[in-house]
């Protein structure tokens, strides 16, 4: 098995960048969902209420400044559209505490099971795709960790998929029976929630190792 995508999303519920490598620290991939939407009145907005987001894009610049589109997140352009889509008062607020995931710092998808799911992989917004895994064996591994480089990857469960999965991530068009399918044929489920055991540095093309069993963490001998 090996590392054949890697995403960031430094603005929270915006599309993210494909990464060539990455650092793994104690809250998921450096930078991933450091800014995020919230409304007037202090709530966190995301695409499942305003999938118009889904059509910007968040980067980091060189020097880890989170940009929106290419512009920097503070510009006015930025809040303009940011208010043109949530409302009069909404706004980019940055925080990089561990609140800001909806469940775990990490999501790993692999190929096996996004070539059952039968749709654009982006769709599920994986952190990492893991490639030569076969059919659904993704779901045999909660409870089982992933060396991955220097990293130590936990996996805790399968992740329950949202309304966000039936949108397209280039056209924004909606089609509700994908996340349908996905509950009809996966029982709401794909990819999987991860916490992270080791930080350390992770590149396409890294070997990926399963253990399994509650001392993986422990463990030095891994099944491929």
């Amino acid at each position: 098995m090996k590392v054949i995508e890697l995403w960031r999303y430094p603005v929270k519920t915006m599309a993210g960048e494909r990464l060539q490598h990455a650092r793994v620290g104690p809250l998921g991939i450096d930078g991933d969902r450091i800014v995020h939407v919230e409304d007037a009145n202090g709530e966190v907005i995301t695409s499942r209420s305003h999938p118009r987001f889904l059509g910007h894009k968040g980067t980091l610049r060189a020097d880890g400044v989170p940009l929106v589109d290419g512009r920097l997140w503070t510009s006015p352009a930025v809040a303009a559209d940011v208010a043109d889509i949530a409302g009069s008062g909404a706004k980019l607020v940055q925080f990089e505490g561990a609140e800001r995931f909806d469940v775990l710092p990490l999501l790993v998808a692999t190929d096996g099971a996004i070539a059952a799911f039968g749709h654009d992989g982006r769709r599920l917004r994986p952190n990492i795709v893991i490639g030569g895994v076969e059919g659904m064996a993704e779901r045999d591994w909660p409870g089982g960790c992933l060396r991955i480089g220097a990293a130590l990857i936990g996996v805790q469960d399968l992740r329950a998929r949202c309304i966000m999965t039936s949108f397209d991530p280039d056209t924004l068009a909606q089609d509700i029976n994908i996340t349908r399918g996905i509950y009809k044929r996966f029982q709401g489920k794909l990819a999987l929630n991860c916490f992270v055991l080791e930080p350390g540095e992770i590149a396409i093309g890294d070997e990926v190792e399963f253990a399994r069993g509650r001392a993986c963490a422990e463990s030095t001998t891994f099944e491929e």
